[in-house]
């Protein structure tokens, strides 16, 4: 099956137009603001990390700072997540993304100082909210936890951004639209129409009763399926062809992947069972259920593309980290697919399966596409290699810490649905909760693993950063000597 592929270059006669714009132009173009955007991510990732380790032990020792109110269950798990969904996940996109539009447009990135100053924003905003919510001023709504004085201001951030990555694509030389670029454009519309909507009707004129779960089920869906699976996606049909020079399967499959996901990807999250009319969780589940066609795909195309070429996974660990995002992105879509079922669904619901299906999408495959992404384009920003120890370190790290956590909570969350749906157990439900307790053990582990993988991650992001700027200021001055000797 022939198609275009999403790395193809197209040759376009412009006349007496600019010379066409080199990779190394557009690098030079994307180095200041992606490298806040990456710096910045890595910086929050890793205190989402500390955060969650210590949410995750006051499962085993309710008593761990019990004395600081900041620092309660209550207010360092929302906070951990908010770190991870807002200060990690939402600028690594936008780096990455940013990034990619410049080089499959080849022009150079649009409104630089614009993209700085939204990032730095985005950042005051990030830490007036994370303290907001560890001071106590949480909304009481998951993943919109942050107070109405910090989502503002994230709000305004993302729009300078996202306004410089469509004059970007706008400006662009390739006049041809790839699958990544429908992708990364569809997700950097999606973000504030369903952050403004939630936020209006949750927050500043909230709506009553049931209706305000609903709402805020339908968001969290919307950026799990729709933004962070559009955005990891759009990396993945990219960077997948890049390392391994080969073009992507099938451009056409991608447009379908991506009709499919928008149009049925949306409808999901309500849980079976909920307090609504029978018809608002069976139509939410239907869509959940049709979503098992564009993951097919996905695996499909991503396999094909791959036919012939899974012996370069050993040389390129950007590829090791990206195919294992596509293939935790197929199994978690799956375990979706099958969590819809209603007696499924009867089972793992209100269980530890629900946070462990959560970290495999967000973590195993958005997480971890990432960092592939990242190491790959780094390296060509500062033109300077990242340590290879230190990228191999940060892997294994992030791997086998994510295995240890979704298994753990996984096989945990059968275990405690089957015996709470189980008569006879439930008038024990301490007993219950108490069984799980080994579970929860493992899973703090996964979680120091992740987070010595995280530091790692900050360390070689820094590490390089620190190198090449020594060699820049160390050339500067022999340039300087020297023209004194010659004065």
């Amino acid at each position: 099956m022939s198609a275009t592929p999403s790395t193809q270059i197209i040759s376009i006669d412009r006349g007496n137009e600019a010379p066409a714009v080199t990779s190394v132009q557009i690098d030079a173009s994307c180095r200041a603001p992606v490298l806040l955007l990456f710096i910045s991510a890595a910086a929050w990732l890793l205190i989402g990390s500390l955060l969650g380790i210590i949410a995750s032990l006051k499962f085993h020792s309710p008593n761990i700072l019990a004395s600081c109110p900041l620092l309660t269950y209550g207010r360092v798990h929302p906070a951990a997540w908010n770190a991870l969904i807002y200060g990690f996940a939402i600028q690594a996109g936008l780096g990455v993304g940013l990034w990619v539009l410049s080089h499959l447009g080849r022009a150079k990135l649009a409104m630089a100082p614009l993209i700085v100053i939204g990032a730095i924003l985005w950042n005051l905003g990030m830490t007036i909210g994370t303290y907001g919510i560890l001071y106590g001023d949480s909304t009481g709504f998951e993943w919109l936890e942050m107070p109405r004085y910090a989502s503002g201001i994230l709000f305004f951030a993302y729009l300078a951004i996202g306004l410089a990555a469509i004059v970007t694509l706008h400006l662009r030389r390739e006049r041809e639209l790839y699958i990544s670029q429908w992708l990364l454009l569809a997700a950097i519309f999606w973000l504030p129409w369903i952050y403004s909507t939630a936020q209006l009707l949750l927050v500043f004129k909230p709506v009553r009763g049931v209706m305000q779960a609903i709402i805020d089920w339908w968001y969290i869906n919307n950026l799990t399926t729709i933004w962070l699976g559009f955005t990891g996606l759009a990396a993945t049909f990219y960077f997948i062809p890049k390392i391994i020079n080969r073009p992507l399967y099938s451009h056409y499959i991608g447009i379908f992947i991506f009709w499919t996901l928008a149009i049925f990807g949306s409808w999901g999250g309500i849980p079976t069972g909920s307090p609504l009319p029978t018809w608002i969780p069976a139509l939410s589940s239907v869509g959940a259920a049709l979503t098992i066609v564009p993951v097919l795909a996905v695996a499909f195309n991503v396999h094909k593309t791959f036919v012939g070429n899974y012996s370069k996974l050993s040389s390129s660990m950007p590829l090791k980290f990206i195919a294992f995002g596509a293939l935790a992105y197929v199994l978690s879509g799956l375990v979706g697919v099958l969590a819809s079922i209603v007696q499924v669904s009867e089972v793992i619901n209100f269980t530890w399966f629900t946070p462990a299906q959560t970290q495999f999408v967000v973590y195993g495959f958005f997480a971890m596409t990432m960092f592939g992404a990242i190491y790959y384009i780094v390296p060509r920003l500062l033109q300077a290699d990242i340590s290879s120890a230190g990228v191999r370190w940060h892997f294994w790290l992030a791997l086998i810490g994510v295995l240890i956590y979704v298994v753990s909570l996984g096989v945990g969350g059968v275990e405690q649905g089957t015996v709470l749906n189980n008569p006879k157990a439930t008038a024990d439900f301490m007993g219950v909760t108490n069984s799980t307790l080994p579970f929860l053990r493992a899973s703090t582990t996964g979680d120091l693993f992740i987070a010595l993988g995280h530091l790692v991650f900050l360390l070689n992001l820094v590490g390089v950063l620190v190198r090449v700027s020594r060699a820049s200021f160390s050339t500067a001055m022999v340039a300087n000597r020297r023209a004194e000797v010659r004065a």
